[in-house]
């Protein structure tokens, strides 16, 4: 029973070391308050609080992944779509994190729900899909300048996905399949074009050359005899003995 008071005194003891003693990890910083004032930032290692006067609020200095809820969203040109993000920042000064706001995740989170949607409501549809890149760059910029007074750096800010109805699905699938074949028609045409041209460019040869005609018109016809295993019945022009005829007078 003696040992009861010395038991008593180790124990408080104990309690009491535990509480003046903390370690902290190398990502970590603690901001001291003393006596409800500020005292600065400790860590990374072993730091030393004063008991009962003494309180530290812990903060990560890692990057943190934060995932944007999915938010609906009206664009510029009226189209009701839905759109989720991430957003990648950091605290660069603990004590401002702390004190200049009363909880910075959240304060972040909800930061970028608003910003996301403020920000593609003023863009349009098709903006969205094919320059995501320039508005990612906006986002970051404006949740980064709005942090700013927080001590939070916003590295990042990346659009995951976008929902868009069944029925603009279906739009757009059509507006693809005749773009496709507007494309294709075009190809089509610029190749009649082409080939119209070579044509013509072979018409005027062979008009400086009547023989020429001649010999095209009988290789004409010794296609079609290949091709097909029947009787061909074809007029045979006066002009292809013409010139036979002539030498024929001059004899």
């Amino acid at each position: 029973m003696s040992f009861t008071p010395l038991v008593i005194l180790v124990f408080f003891g104990v309690i009491i070391l535990s509480s003046m003693i903390k370690i902290l990890k190398e990502y970590e910083r603690a901001v001291i308050f003393r006596l409800g004032r500020v005292k600065g930032f400790k860590g990374p290692g072993l730091i030393i609080l004063i008991p009962l006067i003494d309180k530290m609020e812990r903060v990560t200095l890692r990057t943190v992944v934060m995932d944007v809820p999915e938010q609906d969203v009206i664009t510029k040109d009226n189209v009701s779509v839905k759109v989720n993000a991430v957003v990648y920042f950091r605290v660069i000064e603990p004590q401002r994190a702390i004190i200049e706001v009363e909880n910075y995740l959240y304060a972040t989170s909800q930061l970028a729900q608003t910003t996301l949607r403020s920000v593609l409501g003023e863009s349009d549809l098709d903006e969205l899909l094919s320059d995501r890149e320039k508005i990612n760059q906006q986002l970051q910029e404006i949740i980064d300048h709005a942090t700013d007074p927080w001590g939070i750096k916003v590295s990042m800010v990346e659009i995951k996905h976008v929902d868009l109805p069944m029925e603009m699905r279906r739009a757009m699938a059509a507006q693809a399949e005749a773009e496709r074949e507007r494309r294709a028609k075009v190809i089509s045409a610029e190749g009649e074009f082409q080939a119209s041209q070579k044509l013509a460019d072979a018409a005027k040869i062979l008009d400086q050359s009547p023989a020429a005609i001649q010999l095209r018109y009988l290789q004409t016809l010794n296609i079609i005899a290949a091709e097909n295993n029947s009787t061909t019945v074809f007029p045979i022009p006066i002009d292809l003995f013409k010139a036979f005829m002539d030498k024929t007078k001059r004899e």
